[in-house]
């Protein structure tokens, strides 16, 4: 899966560890419409798991290695496991550049 070419990166999450992760991230939860996850990781192994839609039947599961990243589309449910101790990753988010999630997104930066 790819992002569209007319998407651009809005916004970046802290590195993430075992002890620094939101717990929402290890439960069932999805992107915003027109958001796509770029879950990159930086050490160790993360596993992807995908559903189809909420509380639904699994869908994909996909072992992401350090130097890797997998997509999540716009409202995609997913959760992420941490497969070893040394796991570390972040996650890009991007949408449409014309959008009022990226002009809104953008402004709080230049603040």
């Amino acid at each position: 899966m790819s992002i569209p070419n007319d998407f651009i990166n809005y916004k970046k999450t802290d590195v993430f560890t075992k002890e620094t992760i939101p717990k929402l991230f290890l439960f069932e939860h999805n992107t915003k419409a027109g958001v796509y996850g770029k879950i990159k990781v930086i050490s160790g192994t993360l596993q992807f798991t995908g559903f189809k839609g909420r509380r639904g039947e699994v869908d994909i599961q996909s072992l992401i290695q350090a130097d890797e990243y997998l997509i999540s589309p716009p409202e995609y449910w997913h959760k992420v496991e941490f497969m070893t101790e040394d796991t570390q990753f972040y996650v890009e988010f991007y949408a449409q550049k014309d959008s009022e999630i990226v002009k809104q997104n953008l402004s709080e930066r230049n603040d």
